[in-house]
Order: structure tokens, then sequence, then C-alpha cells
């Protein structure tokens, strides 16, 4: 009997570490080489144009102030649920339910906005090799409900498609980059550089740091499933702080590569397209086809990581009682949270249908800012505690100056963003505080019931 309960226990709340250092990693580059690679490149440089390689770079700066601390974190609570979990320790319950929820349904947006680019992208990739099938909010619905299937069957599952989706990605993204890298200082061909650095002032870089911030969310989706992850104390910190370094070199490199072929004006009229046009005169129409599958893949990667990553959020909450219990359990055949998994995803594929989600996948970006700059502080609240628990094998360097200025660093870049975004996130942030208290009252109604 003792046996089959501490089995039915395990069961229902806890999930295997299935996942290697290579498919964290992958699960955070996955994550933030998506659609923005192929969407930011035109519309920050038509905006900046190189001085938006600066825009990157501040935004990686900002991610890695907040990937360190972060990373500190994770090793003392290798837990599903990731910022939730660590912000629920530091200041209470309350707080950490409202930036979970937050979180889950700001993960939603950015899901739908990647599984919307991703059909965008095959009716595009279709168009070029001749080919007219489908509209883009079906083919996104079909993709959507293929991730949330291969999800449901195992992690491990949705770990190799990220890890082989990545493989492909980084491959075609590495040679673009090294063409047009060699083509724009003039080893191969003649020299093209930038005709102007800002060619619209200094003024730009910080509204385009808010823009292009959303690049930079994937990281946090390495410590959503770190109750999943293999040798937890070692592989995530390396995977998180590895991922913001890797995906900041790779935007600012796409950065140069765009603006060295098109000017400030031309990357305006270009805008999401930008890429391909640049591929398209690097290497012709093929290198347009190639440029709009990776465009596709990545957008894929990015959908897939997402999903996973507000299932885990799902899964926590309900671990936790913050929501019915039911929704944290453990699938017995497939050792997955098959229902966090549904929740997480039939939403995503419900508004990708809808198409135009550009303005919530900025709220996403301020729901992960609110979290960023809390869960920075929460290094600093716990340390000052000095709990008995609390014992973290990774320390974050240059404490407690650098989280302090992680924390600060992330509100500071939301008050560059479009206001409409700051009013979402503020809203869905009110939700959940109405949810918390509801959701309290109803579950002491029920404990007075039942006495």
């Amino acid at each position: 009997m003792d046996s089959a309960q501490s089995h039915l226990g395990r069961t229902r709340s806890e999930l295997e570490r299935t996942l290697s250092f290579r498919q964290a990693l992958a699960i955070g580059v996955g994550t933030m080489v998506g659609a923005g690679i192929f969407l930011f490149p035109g519309i920050a440089g038509g905006r900046a144009g190189l001085a938006a390689t600066l825009s990157f770079a501040l935004g990686a700066g900002v991610a890695l102030t907040v990937a360190l601390p972060m990373s500190e974190l994770a090793t003392a609570m290798p837990r599903s649920g990731g910022g939730y979990n660590f912000v629920s320790k530091a200041m209470g319950g309350m707080v950490g339910s409202v930036v979970g929820m937050s979180l889950w349904l700001g993960l939603v947006f950015a899901s739908a906005f990647y599984l919307a680019g991703f059909g965008h992208y095959t009716v595009a990739l279709l168009g070029d090799i001749g080919v007219s099938l489908g509209s883009p909010p079906v083919i996104a619905v079909l993709a959507g409900l293929i991730l949330v299937i291969v999800a449901i069957t195992g992690t491990e599952k949705t770990g190799r498609l990220q890890d082989s989706v990545l493989v492909i990605l980084i491959t075609i993204l590495l040679f673009f980059l090294a063409d047009g890298v060699l083509e724009s200082l003039g080893v191969i061909g003649e020299v093209r550089t930038p005709v102007e650095f800002a060619p619209n002032g200094l003024g730009p870089i910080l509204p385009v740091t808010a823009l292009v911030f959303t690049s930079y969310l994937g990281f946090a989706q390495i410590a959503n499933v770190g109750g999943e992850v293999q040798d937890p104390e070692r592989n995530l910190p390396r995977a998180m702080i590895a991922s913001v370094v890797i995906v900041g070199i790779l935007y600012v490199s796409t950065l140069y590569v765009t603006t060295s072929f098109f000017s400030a004006d031309r990357l305006s009229e270009l805008g999401e397209t930008a890429l391909v046009e640049v591929a398209r005169v690097l290497l012709g129409s093929a290198g347009a086809v190639v440029i709009s599958l990776a465009g596709l893949l990545a957008t894929l990667s990015s959908a897939n990581a997402s999903i996973l990553g507000s299932s885990r959020m799902i899964f926590a909450l309900g671990r936790d009682g913050l929501i019915p219990k039911r929704i944290g359990e453990v699938n017995e055949r497939f050792r997955t949270p098959h229902i966090s998994i549904l929740l997480a995803g039939l939403p995503v594929v419900i508004l990708a249908l809808i198409g135009k989600i550009t303005v919530l996948a900025q709220a996403a970006s301020f729901l992960h800012l609110i979290l960023y700059g809390l869960v920075a502080f929460s290094v600093v609240v716990l340390r000052h505690r000095d709990t008995d628990w609390y014992s973290p094998r990774f320390l974050t360097p240059g404490y407690p100056l650098l989280p302090i200025i992680g924390g600060f660093s992330s509100f500071a870049v939301i008050l560059f963003m479009e206001p409409v975004a700051i009013a979402i996130g503020i809203a869905t942030m009110l939700a959940s505080v109405a949810w918390y208290f509801s959701y309290e009252r109803i579950k002491q109604g029920g404990m007075e019931n039942e006495e």
C-alpha cells in the first residue's frame, strides 16, 4: 500500500530528468533564435541603422545581468516553474503566483506569435517554389496541434525535436552570416559598409532595445524546465549563460550584415523581409528560399520551446495549489503534465488562428521583464535572509551590484515600450491578482464546507 501511494505521489507531482545540457541549451537558443532574427534586423535597422547593433548588444547585456542571478536561483531550486518558484520563495506566494499566471499568459502570447510567423514563412516558402497550399492561420493551427501532441507524448521527444531543428537552423545562419560578413568586408567582392552609423541619430537606440528585447526571452525557459534537466547544478547555469552569449553574437552579426547591404530607408521599406532580400543579393533565388526555410524552422523552434515552458509554468502552479491541483498531474504513461500542456497549447492554437498578434508578443516581453527584475532582486532578498535551505552551487559574480543592476535595467527597458503593450501587460497582471484572491476564497469556502 505504501509503495503504491508513493508511486502515485511521484506520478502526480514529479517529472523525469531527461534533458541533457545540449537539449537545455537548444530550448534557450531555439526560443531566442526564432522569428526575431528574421523579423527585427530589417525593422531595427530601418529605425536606427547600424546603431541598432548597440540595441541588440544592450538587450543581451540586460539579459545577461538577469541570467547570472537566475542561474544561482536555479541551482538552489532546480524545479519546473523557474522564475515563479524563485519569486515565490523570496517575495511570498501572492507575488509569485501573480508572476506565474502572468508568465503563463505571456508565453501563450509569444507562442501564438511564433506560430503565426511559421504560417507566413511556410506560405512564402511554398510561393517561392511555385506551390500554393493553405493560408497562414490554418498552417499555424495545424503546426500548433502537432507540437502539443509531441509535447504530451514525451519531454525527451520535444528535446530531440528542438535539438534537431536548432542544428539545421544554426548551420544555415552561420553559412549565411559568414558569407555576408566576408562580402561586407570586401574579402569576397567589393567592400560593403553602412553609409552612416546612426542615420537617425542616437535617439532610437533605447526604443529599439525595448522593441527587440523579445529576442532575449528564451534563457528563462531553461529555468522553467529545471525539474527535467540532468545534473541541474552544472547544466542550468551553463545553458542559460551560453544561450544569451550565443544569441547576442548572432543578432549583432545579423544586424551588421543587413545594414551593410541596405540603407536605413531601404530597410524601412523591406521590414520583416529584409533578411530574405539580403540572401537574394548574396546567393540568388536559392539563397532566398534557404533563408525562408530557416525562418520557418526558427518560428517552429520558438513555438515548440515556448509551449513547453508555458506548460511547466502551469504545472508548477497546479503542483503548489494555486490553481486546481489536478492540472499539475503527470500522465502515468508518458510522464508529462498532459493537462498543463493542453492548457498551454490550445489557447496558443486559438490565438494563432486569429493571426494578428504582434502587440501580444510585445506584451509578453513586458511580462518577462517584470519577472526578470523580480528574479534579480530575489537573489538579494534570499541572501540577506540567510536561510538554511538556500545553498546554490553557482554564485552570482559581482554580488550585490550585478543583480541590482539587472533588476533596475529590466524595469528601465519597459519605459521605452509601446503604451498599448504596457496596458495589456498591466491588465494581465491585474487579472492574475483577481484570480489569486478569488481562488483563495474558493479554497477557503471548500475547506469550511468540509468541516
